[in-house]
C-alpha cells in the first residue's frame, strides 16, 4: 500500500478573467523509501497539486474541488485545519524553493530549527536543542556549536537550503514534499543538496516527493517520475522508462531542452576585439582587513565574433570579471583594451560613447528592469540617450527591437510584472541589443529559467549573434550551458583562471582537478 495515493485531484482558482483550473483531475503514488519526482514547466501546477494536500493554498482565491489524498490511511483534504497543523512538519514536512524568504530573519537558526520539535514533539529547549545541533551535523553543517546561533543573512545559499533541510527532518516525517530546492544554487552545491536528500531519504527509509522543473536534476535520484504539462498529468514511470523510452511529446520536448554537446565550431577573425591583462579587481573589508581579491591577476583574450564562457561556483569572481570590463565595478589595476582603447581609463563623455559598444543582460531582469517604465519605455530610452533615434522614428526602432527578441508587438505597452521570466529576459536583451553593441557581456542570463524557456533564450542568443556580429562573454556556474554556447571557456576559482580551452576539451580531459569537480557535479551527465 502506497504512503500516499493521490487520486482525482482538481484545484481551482478565482480570477478576475472566471474560474482557471491550475491541477486537472491528476492521481499520483508515493512509496514508502522511494523518491517520486514531479516534473514540469513553471505553470504546470506540480507546487499547486503538493501545497493543496497540506492546504498551504490561500482559500479563496483556491479551491479543491474535487480527489482524495490518502496519506497513512487519513485523506488529507478532509481534515480540519487544526487536524493538518498537527500533521504538517510532523508527518508530512517541506523544503522550500528559496529559504532566505522562508527563514525567519529576526530569529537564529537554532531557534527556527527547535520551533516545530518544541510544538509536535513537547521536549525540553534544552533536549531541542541538543537534536538541532545534531541534524546540523548531519546535514553537512561545519561546526554546529556555533552556526547554531547564526543568523539566516550569515549562511551561504547552500548553507541556508541545508537548514532547511534539517528543519524539515527534526521530527522525523514519513513524507517529505521538497519543492525546487537546487534551482538557483551552483552546480557543485546542487549536487551537495541532491546526494544530502538522496542519503537521507534511503537512510531514514522515508518517502519523498521532489519538484523540479529540470529532468536532468531528477536522473540519478529519482525511482518514479510524474510528467505535468497544464494541470494535467501527461505521462508517469519509472525512470528508465522516462529517460529511454518518453512517449508523450511533452515529456520528449522536456528531454530535448536539456542543453547537450559543444557548440559547432565556426570561422572567426584573428583580431582581438578585448585584451585583458593583469586585471586585479579588489574590495575592501573594512579598516586593517586585507581587501576582498574578487579578480586577481586575470588575463584574456576574446576574439572579434567569438563567444567566450567564464565558469566557476558563486564567488569565484566571474561576475565581477564582467563589471570590471564594463566599468561598472573600479577597477584595482590592469588593463582592459577595447579595440585598442583601455577602458579603465575613460572618464565623462568618452566612457559613455564606449558604453554604447559595450552592453551587459543581467542575471535577473525581474531587478533590473524599472517597474515604472513599460517595454516601450524600456527600448526606447536607450535609442534616444545615445542618438540612435529620433522621436519620430523611435517607435519603429522600438519594433524592430520586438521583432529581433521574439516578443509580440502587441505588448509594448505592458509593464514587467504583466510578462513571464523568459519574456523579461528577452525584453533585457532587447535593451542591451538597443545600442546596436559589438561587445555583451551576459552575467547568467538563463540559471532561472525553466529548461525549455532556457533553450529558447540561448538559442535566441546564438541567432541574435550571428545577426548582430556580436561578440560575447557568457558568464554561469553550469557547464553544460557554457558548453552549448561558447567558443571558448574559462574556468574561474578564487578569482584567477585554473583551465581554458574547448568546450570538448574540458569536458573530455580536464587537467585541473577543480574542473573534474564542476564536471562530475552536472546533473544527469549522463544525457549529455
Amino acid at each position: 500500500m502506497p504512503l500516499l495515493s493521490v487520486r482525482d485531484l482538481q484545484v481551482d482558482f478565482t480570477t478576475r478573467n472566471g474560474r482557471v483550473t491550475a491541477v486537472n483531475r491528476i492521481g499520483f503514488d508515493v512509496e514508502a523509501g522511494k523518491i517520486t519526482a514531479i516534473i514540469g514547466e513553471s505553470g504546470s501546477g506540480k507546487s499547486v497539486a503538493c501545497y493543496s494536500l497540506l492546504g498551504l493554498l490561500p482559500v479563496p482565491p483556491a479551491s479543491i474541488e474535487s480527489g482524495s489524498a490518502v496519506f497513512d490511511g487519513r485523506d488529507l483534504l478532509q481534515l480540519s485545519e487544526r487536524e493538518l497543523r498537527q500533521i504538517r512538519g510532523r508527518d508530512i514536512a517541506m523544503i522550500f524553493q528559496d529559504p532566505m524568504t522562508c527563514l525567519n530573519p529576526y530569529m537564529t537558526v537554532g531557534n527556527q530549527l527547535m520551533e516545530p520539535l518544541l510544538y509536535h514533539r513537547k521536549v525540553t529547549r534544552q533536549q531541542a536543542r541538543a537534536r538541532a545541533l545534531e541534524l546540523l551535523a548531519e546535514v553537512g553543517l561545519r561546526d554546529p556549536e556555533s552556526t547554531i546561533d547564526q543568523y539566516p543573512h550569515q549562511f551561504s545559499g547552500g548553507m541556508r537550503q541545508r537548514v532547511m533541510i534539517a528543519m524539515a527532518l527534526i521530527n522525523e516525517p514519513k513524507l517529505l514534499i521538497a519543492d525546487e530546492p537546487t534551482t538557483a544554487l551552483d552546480v557543485t552545491i546542487q549536487a551537495q543538496i541532491l546526494g544530502l536528500i538522496a542519503e537521507l531519504q534511503r537512510k531514514r527509509d522515508i518517502g519523498v516527493i521532489f519538484i523540479s522543473h529540470d529532468l536532468s536534476v531528477v536522473a540519478d535520484i529519482a525511482d518514479e517520475i510524474v510528467v505535468m504539462e497544464k494541470g494535467h498529468v501527461v505521462e508517469r514511470g519509472d525512470r528508465q522508462a522516462i529517460f529511454e523510452a518518453a512517449e508523450h511529446p511533452y515529456t520528449r520536448k522536456l528531454l530535448a531542452a536539456i542543453p547537450a554537446g559543444s557548440k559547432a565550431p565556426g570561422e572567426l577573425p584573428r583580431d582581438d576585439l578585448i585584451q585583458v591583462r593583469n586585471l586585479c579587481t579588489w574590495f575592501s573589508q573594512g579598516r586593517g582587513s586585507e581587501p576582498l581579491r574578487a579578480v586577481d591577476d586575470v588575463s584574456f583574450t576574446v576574439q572579434r565574433g567569438e563567444v567566450l564562457g567564464l565558469v566557476g561556483e558563486s564567488g569565484s569572481g566571474k561576475s565581477t570579471i564582467g563589471r570590471s570590463l564594463l566599468r561598472l565595478v573600479p577597477v584595482t589595476r590592469g588593463e582592459v583594451l577595447f579595440d585598442g582603447t583601455d577602458v579603465t581609463s575613460l572618464q565623462g563623455a568618452a566612457l559613455k560613447q564606449m558604453r554604447r559598444r559595450m552592453q551587459m543582460i543581467f542575471q535577473d531582469p525581474y531587478a533590473s528592469l524599472n517597474p515604472r517604465m513599460s517595454v516601450y519605455d524600456t527600448l526606447a530610452e536607450p535609442l534616444l540617450l545615445h542618438g540612435i533615434e529620433s522621436r519620430k522614428t523611435v517607435e519603429q526602432g522600438v519594433l524592430r527591437l520586438m521583432d529581433d527578441v521574439g516578443l509580440a508587438r502587441a505588448f509594448v505597452r505592458k509593464y514587467p510584472h504583466e510578462f513571464s521570466g523568459g519574456q523579461r529576459q528577452r525584453i533585457a536583451i532587447g535593451r542591451a541589443l538597443a545600442t546596436r553593441p559589438e561587445f555583451v557581456v551576459a552575467d547568467e542570463p538563463v540559471s532561472a529559467l525553466d529548461v525549455t524557456i532556457q533553450a529558447q533564450i540561448l538559442e535566441l542568443m546564438l541567432e541574435l549573434g550571428r545577426e548582430y556580429g556580436l561578440t560575447m562573454l557568457f558568464v554561469s556556474h553550469d557547464l553544460a550551458v557554457v558548453r552549448h554556447i561558447a567558443d571558448r571557456i574559462l574556468v574561474l576559482y578564487k578569482g584567477r583562471v585554473v583551465e581554458q580551452g574547448t568546450g570538448d576539451a574540458l569536458f573530455n580531459s580536464p587537467r585541473e582537478e577543480y574542473t573534474r569537480q564542476l564536471l562530475q557535479a552536472i546533473p544527469g551527465r549522463g544525457l549529455l
